[in-house]
């Protein structure tokens, strides 16, 4: 009987066997756990609040002018106090529930109350400005009413808050103002929500807000201004600001998913992948931002599905675990939007968030509401930095808001439903 392993012939034939094979050897090299590459960037420490006993205040203005004004900024103690602020909010956050801190003492904190009471009466000024009935996807202008009537309140509004030195109340009121949008081209971004992060960090720079609330502000404050910014953005149609359409995390926020992940990393079972679960989303999202936010992204748009109109979102579902996810948030924090010109280009500048030394003076003067960039141009005789990128968007491409689109198209009753994009 013919044995079954065939060996070279005499006029050297090819071999057969196993031994023929080549071994395969991984080419990646295998990485220890005491070397992390890439590692997540770690929360900095929280400085005390400064003393203020002789303290001048000064009304907040824009300083970043240029790519040098920039690079002064990430350099510079405010970025750092920034970034350690956020990171700590985030923190406090971590295995946490937005019904648990509801019950915890500091839900019942004077200052928490307080803050909540001040976004309630900007839901009322928001009821007191109806929009216009235009029939467009884009910014309905009485949007610029409701922003008067949200700068008429302010003062009064911080005087609840314990705050009764005029100098201060002019200089964190800016913040506040510029946390609902730009009334100019009634658009609103990331960096308007960093804005009233900047808001609640002057605050504490006033010693109004102990660390001890850290975690009321992440789950308790900052979802309410979210549901206050959701009715603005429907009610007015907010302009996504220097959108690239659906090529990003999300065309309004990024807070809720960098706090929103921080809560989720212990948890036993929820995972990245659960976003797509319509169940797990419908029961969680109340206790949990990053669902919350994954929900109302869902419930906003005009076609079906993660991968259609937020990709990004959905890739990051991807992720093994959401300490991965939490790490990659940190980066995209620092990178795209402290990190980015068109975003950081418009961060306010006062007595208790200085500017770097050497950064420009007098921005509004000299650009007012202009983006800037990298490539020096000259406008009225006035030379100032714009970007020359493929997007254009440091010039103000107008795009249509998806809450605007998928409003007005039920107006006209135009949207059966949800359209499903081919070979999903």
């Amino acid at each position: 009987m013919p044995s079954a392993v065939l060996t070279a012939n005499d006029q050297g034939g090819p071999q057969t066997t196993a031994k023929a094979i080549p071994k395969l050897i991984p080419r990646r090299k295998p990485q220890t756990a005491d070397q992390p590459v890439n590692p997540p960037p770690s929360t900095p420490s929280l400085p005390l609040p400064p003393p203020l006993d002789s303290h001048v205040y000064s009304h907040p203005t824009r300083r970043i002018l240029s790519e040098r004004d920039h690079k002064l900024f990430l350099a510079s103690p405010t970025h750092d106090l920034i970034v350690s602020f956020v990171f700590h909010l985030s923190d406090a956050a971590g295995d946490q529930t937005v019904s648990g801190v509801k019950q915890l003492p500091i839900a019942k904190d004077p200052a928490i109350v307080a803050l909540l009471a001040v976004l309630d009466e900007a839901e009322e000024r928001l009821k007191q400005c109806p929009a216009q009935d235009t029939g467009s996807r884009f910014g309905n202008p009485a949007f610029r009413d409701f922003l008067q009537l949200v700068e008429e309140s302010s003062p009064a509004w911080h005087k609840k808050l314990g705050i009764t030195n005029d100098g201060a109340i002019n200089e964190i009121s800016a913040y506040l103002a510029q946390s609902f949008g730009n009334g100019t081209r009634i658009d609103y971004g990331s960096g308007h929500e960093l804005n009233f992060i900047l808001w609640l960090l002057c605050l504490r720079q006033l010693s109004i807000l102990p660390d001890s609330i850290f975690p009321a502000l992440a789950l308790l404050i900052f979802p309410r201004y979210l549901k206050l910014m959701r009715d603005v953005q429907s009610t007015y149609y907010l302009e996504p600001a220097g959108s690239h359409g659906v090529w990003g995390l999300d065309d309004y926020q990024f807070l809720p998913f960098l706090i929103g992940a921080s809560q989720l990393v212990d948890h036993r079972h929820i995972r990245p992948l659960s976003i797509h679960n319509e169940m797990i989303v419908d029961e969680c999202a109340g206790d949990y931002l990053y669902l919350d936010q994954i929900k109302w992204v869902n419930a906003t748009k005009t076609v079906q599905g993660l991968r259609w109109h937020s990709p990004m979102l959905d890739d990051i579902s991807s992720a093994k675990s959401w300490s991965k996810v939490e790490a990659g948030m940190r980066k995209m924090f620092l990178a795209e939007v402290l990190g980015k010109l068109p975003v950081a280009q418009h961060f306010l500048f006062g007595s208790l968030l200085p500017a770097a030394e050497g950064m420009s003076q007098d921005a509004e003067s000299r650009v007012g509401e202009e983006d800037v960039g990298e490539v020096e141009v000259t406008v009225d005789g006035m030379k100032h930095m714009h970007s020359a990128n493929s997007w254009g968007d440091c010039c103000g491409i107008k795009v249509p808001s998806a809450v605007g689109a998928r409003t007005e198209a039920k107006k006209h009753g135009q949207e059966p439903g949800l359209r499903r994009l081919p070979f999903d």
